[in-house]
């Protein structure tokens, strides 16, 4: 368990709530009526093309924004006027971070943790994100993954219920990357509420618990991930190689089955779950071998794409 985590229990009231929220720059909308509610306990993904009001949202419930209309609570806090309180229980990983190119690993958590009247132990935060041997290092000298996993340990110092995390793998290779998914899970098992930015829509399927999916400054979809995927219009591919000729009205009378067509001796057949079943079962009943077998569902990215597919840039 990370220092100083509890663990929530999710049928509690929610620990962030967003009513109404809405934010205007210069007369135009950029949130517009948002409202979520996150469980103690949960990772919940924000996404949206850019310009979707994401950020917003997320500096109005971090209280560096103050909102037109609308309310937002985090374990019962106005982020604005209980901003002192709030600072002790939410944790926060801006989309852009920086800290001075000469200050130390060492430096930067000591100063965080002067920050907190009961600071977690910064030195078994370093050891668990892997920073115990950068300890004398500047900041300034460190790679992409080791200030993002600095970032984190600075955002967890506190002891947070809550921590934002804004783009938190922006930049990183797929190795950083990985590693760092590795890290959320470890923190949101320890009952830490993850609130999560991202536009990797594989970083969103397998931390989120649930997702809002952000589109002209309103949430168009919040769903759990599996949910999403089942919102979609897209369809489940199965393609197969024939061990011996099937013939075509046995594959237009496949229930749920959309199109199929032949290509240098593969069939591609387009339709459900319950269509893979039944080209099983048609092959077993011809006693055909499926040589190459390959299945594709339908994937986060085309929920996202239908769902957001007039947003503008």
């Amino acid at each position: 368990m990370w220092p100083g985590a509890v663990r929530g229990d999710p049928r509690t009231m929610p620990i962030i709530e967003v009513n109404g929220l809405r934010k205007a720059y210069g007369g135009r909308p950029v949130v517009d009526g948002v409202a979520f509610a996150v469980e103690e306990g949960e990772v919940f993904g924000i996404l949206g093309p850019n310009g979707a009001g994401k950020t917003t949202t997320v500096e109005c419930v971090e209280g560096l924004r103050e909102p037109d209309a609308g309310a937002v609570r985090v374990a019962g806090l106005d982020p604005r006027g209980d901003r002192d309180e709030l600072t002790g229980i939410l944790g926060v990983q801006l989309q852009e971070s920086e800290l001075q190119e000469k200050l130390t690993v060492r430096e930067a958590l000591e100063l965080y943790s002067a920050f907190y009247p009961d600071p977690a132990d910064w030195r078994e935060l370093a050891e668990r994100l892997g920073l115990t041997g950068k300890l004398t290092t500047r900041f300034g000298r460190l790679s992409g993954g080791q200030k993002q996993r600095l970032f984190i340990a600075l955002a967890l110092v506190g002891r947070p219920r809550v921590v934002v995390l804004d783009e938190l793998t922006t930049g990183l290779d797929p190795r950083a990357r990985r590693d760092t998914w590795k890290l959320i899970e470890e923190i949101r098992d320890s009952g830490v509420t993850v609130l999560l930015v991202t536009h990797f829509m594989e970083e969103a399927q397998r931390l989120c618990d649930r997702i809002a999916v952000f589109r002209q400054g309103r949430v168009a979809a919040l769903d759990t991930p599996a949910g999403l995927i089942r919102r979609s219009a897209g369809s489940t591919v199965i393609s197969f190689a024939p061990s011996r000729p099937l013939d075509d009205g046995e594959l237009t009378g496949l229930p749920e089955a959309t199109t199929f067509e032949r290509r240098d001796g593969r069939v591609t057949v387009h339709g459900t779950d319950t269509t893979v079943n039944a080209v099983i079962s048609l092959l077993a009943r011809h006693q055909i071998t499926a040589h190459q077998l390959r299945v594709v569902d339908s994937t986060l990215d085309d929920a996202f794409l239908q769902l957001t597919e007039d947003q503008e840039d």
